[in-house]
């Protein structure tokens, strides 16, 4: 047994809205390796509560970050986890103040403010990570050990599902294009183009060409799981639709709603089709294959065991994404999510937006 005594890191957390307190705060709980010595918010009231439930005594409450990265120098990293907007602008603030980052999904608006993470990582040395915890999921680690072990064969047509019926987030800013960058596109489809990217573990597109729609977000009678949208603040689409084409001729087909008249549901998945296998995720994690000239579907059992990809029994994937970020600032494992990964993955969605605006397919060289 290794009886080995992890040291404590320090963190501080800056944004306290949902998706902190949805997933992010209560798995550096579970995990107890990581310690929150500061919390930031914009709304003073926020940080403190979080402060509360998941920080020590002495932990500090700030309403700005420049003024937490000035005075907090024992704290070795920092969770990003504000509106898009400000993604690009407080991550590279706190590498360039020392600090590793975890920084929330999607990576940033734009390719440009993306791009400025990465080099800012390169140049300062610090680790930079991005929150697409779906890659965590039992089934997303199970299909990944199998295309990296061929079973698939040379993947050369994915799907990216990032489709609900009607359940428009009506909290927060999720409506506001200027803060968000986009609707369910960047919100959703982020999540199912990073899995399909990363199944194929491919990350260079040739061109693009996307339509996007707002057609629903005007209706009043919503039908919405989570109540009626305000339609004069829906700014962003409702639904998205992109056409990726690789420079190995590989195509990936993008579709992303939150308010879509379909009952085909899908959300986080992605299916595959190889030369020697397929897979989705659609009645669970099935890989469809041809063996004794007989059409064959395999359903691994993930519910009764973890899984070999990662050491240890079967954890939540939040949980998971806590450990490997753990792993890489304090015991120099490797990241699962690397930036260069996330990069692409702003750098398509943008161009969908580009595409739909201008009507044209946008090339990258």
């Amino acid at each position: 047994m290794d009886r080995r005594i992890e040291r404590k890191l320090k963190v501080a957390v800056i944004g306290c809205g949902g998706i902190a307190n949805g997933k992010h705060l209560p798995a550096i709980k579970k995990n107890g390796n990581i310690v929150i010595e500061a919390f930031c918010d914009l709304i003073e009231e926020r940080a403190v509560k979080a402060k509360n439930e998941y920080g020590t005594e002495e932990a500090r409450v700030y309403t700005d970050y420049t003024v937490l990265l000035e005075k907090e120098e024992e704290i070795e990293a920092v969770y990003v986890l504000t509106p898009n907007k400000s993604h690009s602008i407080i991550s590279i603030a706190a590498m360039k103040a020392g600090k590793h980052v975890m920084c929330e999904k999607p990576m940033a608006k734009t390719y440009k403010e993306a791009k400025a993470m990465v080099d800012t990582a390169k140049e300062t040395g610090k680790i930079l990570t991005i929150g697409y915890q779906n890659r965590y999921r039992t089934d997303s680690a199970y299909l990944k050990s199998a295309c990296e072990n061929d079973d698939l064969g040379e993947i050369y047509y994915g799907k990216a599902h990032a489709i609900r019926r009607r359940a428009v987030p009506t909290w927060g800013v999720f409506l506001d294009e200027e803060e968000q960058g986009g609707g369910p596109l960047i919100d959703i489809g982020t999540h199912a183009l990073d899995l399909t990217l990363w199944m194929m573990n491919n990350y260079e597109p040739e061109c693009v060409l996307g339509s996007v729609y707002k057609k629903l977000g005007n209706q009043t009678n919503t039908g919405n799981a989570w109540g009626d949208w305000d339609r004069d603040k829906f700014t962003v689409e409702d639904s998205a639709f992109g056409f990726i084409k690789m420079k190995n001729g590989a195509t990936i087909n993008l579709e992303a709603s939150w308010a879509l008249n379909s009952l085909e549901v899908d959300e986080a998945k992605t299916s595959l089709c190889g030369t020697k296998a397929g897979a989705d995720m659609k009645d669970g994690l099935r890989i469809n294959y041809v063996k004794y000239n007989k059409q064959c579907i395999e359903k691994p059992a993930l519910d009764a065991a973890g899984v070999a990809f990662y050491d240890g029994a079967a954890e939540e994937a939040p949980d998971i994404e806590q450990k490997v970020f753990y792993n890489a600032v304090v015991n120099g494992k490797e990241l699962v999510v690397k930036p260069e990964q996330a990069l692409v993955v702003t750098q398509i969605l943008e161009a969908i937006y580009e595409s739909a605006r201008t009507g044209k397919a946008v090339y990258f060289e």
